[in-house]
């Protein structure tokens, strides 16, 4: 698998010499539209209240049958 060809900032010069390399890095990348953001957004959303529903109704199921096999003691 070849690695994407990506130009390093030096550590070595100057502060400034890398914030100037800094900037022109983020001049480069590609930043996602309003609509993507929403969407991506409105999807991270659903998939964490989906998956927190889940894991409730594991944590209620479980605590249910713990209860019962106590009792039966």
């Amino acid at each position: 698998m070849d690695m994407p060809n990506v130009s390093m900032p030096k550590l070595s010069g100057s502060p400034i010499k890398y914030l100037i390399e800094v900037k022109a890095e983020l001049r480069r990348v590609k930043w996602p539209t309003k609509n993507e953001v929403i969407k991506m957004t409105s999807l991270v959303i659903l998939v964490s209240t989906a998956l927190s529903l889940f894991i409730s109704s594991l944590d209620f199921i479980f605590t249910k049958l713990t209860e019962n096999l106590v009792k039966l003691r």
